[in-house]
């Protein structure tokens, strides 16, 4: 059999989903490599949600060509990609893929993979489901402190920015006892932290049980400490949401709440659905219910027709909610996409430079300011790797918010919980020694 290498690009849907792939390819007896050097095939999983993303696996795969010293190597674009530019990769002779598979036809990838081996197919399966889950496949993990586990695919919200909906298709929810059965058998491998995901993970819905019922059933499982989920939609946060994140002990105090644009109109012209003044409700309800919680955000700046007086609700709303971090971008126009149709990419590139370094000097400030109140505290943390980027004496973990805190090793180990006085902050990471709480 045919020696496999995947690498992924993108959100943890997609770390998710190469889990789903090495579990495929492994029932079909392929050997999965670590090394591109070794690989007979190599696939790439592709995120296409930014203009970079797609350069860089373009990039990527005239790289990997020529990787092998003249030995013939399979290269196939799995993902969103595969989807999103079916006609380029299928067609253009600059562009040396194989095959490609979209999101949903991964059960047909070791079909694709020997036809392309063995006949030299440049094979293709980009449908979209309807009713895919994967909910039948275990997943092929490595090791470590956090298990993903998709609990819903696809997207029905349609912004107009985006092009998740026609990449991985509409929105369809896992049952629940196929997700506590995963995470049982998580429990089993030692896994003691499960993050919960989806497109729009808030909308999950299955025969009448919504996501705060997923919630609660998996916090019902002994073994799992922590439950984070990722990422949600502003419009999704009804009171029984909001009160098991503010009650339950294993839910994580940490809510990922895109804002994406702080003008009212520019957010319609995003199909957000919701206004300037809604979004500051909704930070408010979530804070009267639980005060301690930790708000990050993604904010896109320059999206088309923007005013700099827009920009400066955006500005508005970054100083009110004070966010413990954020993910700001610049507009990446999408072909496909109903902002690509509409309008026109107008706001100048150093406009958009302009704004996106203002919103970060801010967001860096404000970052620092929030982390440096938490020194003199003790927090729980999980510690997830075994030294840092900058020592190997240090380890590191994340706390409840899933801030980063670095400290000295002393003999911990990954998976291991410990109590942390928090000694100093930067923007980024909180620092820390472990204590013994009596």
């Amino acid at each position: 059999m045919s020696k496999i290498y995947i690498e992924t690009y993108g959100c943890q849907m997609n770390e998710y989903d190469t889990e789903i792939v090495r579990a495929v390819l492994q029932k079909d007896r392929f050997d999965l490599t670590d090394t591109p050097e070794k690989a007979d095939v190599i696939l790439l999983n592709t995120c296409s949600v930014r203009e970079n993303a797609n350069r860089k696996v373009f990039g990527r795969v005239h790289t990997l060509k020529h990787l092998n010293n003249g030995r013939k190597v399979k290269i196939g674009i799995i993902g969103c990609m595969a989807t999103d530019f079916k006609q380029r990769l299928l067609k253009d002779p600059h562009v040396p893929v194989d095959f490609i598979v979209g999101p949903d036809s991964y059960k047909r990838i070791a079909k694709i993979i020997n036809d392309s081996v063995n006949e030299n197919i440049k094979g293709f399966d980009v449908k979209l489901s309807k009713h895919e889950t994967y909910e039948d496949i275990y997943p092929v993990r490595e090791s470590g402190v956090n298990a993903w586990i998709a609990v819903m695919r696809g997207c029905n919200n349609f912004c107009s920015f985006c092009v998740v909906p026609y990449t991985r298709g509409r929105e369809r929810s896992r049952s629940p006892q196929s997700v506590l059965d995963e995470v049982k058998k998580l429990v089993d491998e030692n896994f003691s932290q499960v993050t919960l995901l989806g497109q729009n993970v808030n909308s999950y819905s299955y025969d009448n049980k919504d996501f705060a019922y997923l919630l609660n059933k998996v916090s019902e499982i002994d073994g799992i400490k922590r439950i984070r989920f990722t990422s949600p939609h502003p419009k999704d946060f009804p009171d029984s949401l909001l009160n098991t994140v503010a009650e339950n002990p294993q839910v994580c105090k940490h809510i990922h709440l895109p804002l994406q644009a702080g003008n009212t109109r520019v957010l319609e012209l995003m199909r957000r659905t919701y206004t300037h003044e809604e979004y500051l409700a909704l930070v408010d309800r979530i804070r009267s219910k639980c005060p301690e919680i930790v708000l990050t955000t993604d904010i896109i700046v320059g999206f088309p027709t923007e005013t700099d007086a827009e920009f400066e609700d955006t500005v508005r709303i970054l100083r009110m909610v004070e966010y413990d971090s954020a993910f700001i971008f610049k507009y990446s126009e999408r072909d496909g996409t109903l902002a690509q149709k509409k309008y026109a990419d107008d706001v100048p590139e150093e406009k958009k430079t302009e704004r996106i370094m203002l919103l970060n000097e801010l967001q860096k400030a404000c970052s620092l300011q929030k982390n440096r109140a938490h020194i003199g505290q003790v927090h729980e943390v999980l510690i997830e790797q075994d030294q840092t980027k900058k020592s190997e004496n240090d380890i590191q973990g994340r706390n409840d918010g899933n801030k980063l805190v670095i400290l000295p090793k002393d003999g911990h180990h990954i998976g291991q919980f410990v109590n942390v006085e928090i000694t100093d902050a930067t923007a980024h990471v909180l620092k820390g020694k472990v204590v013994n709480i009596k």
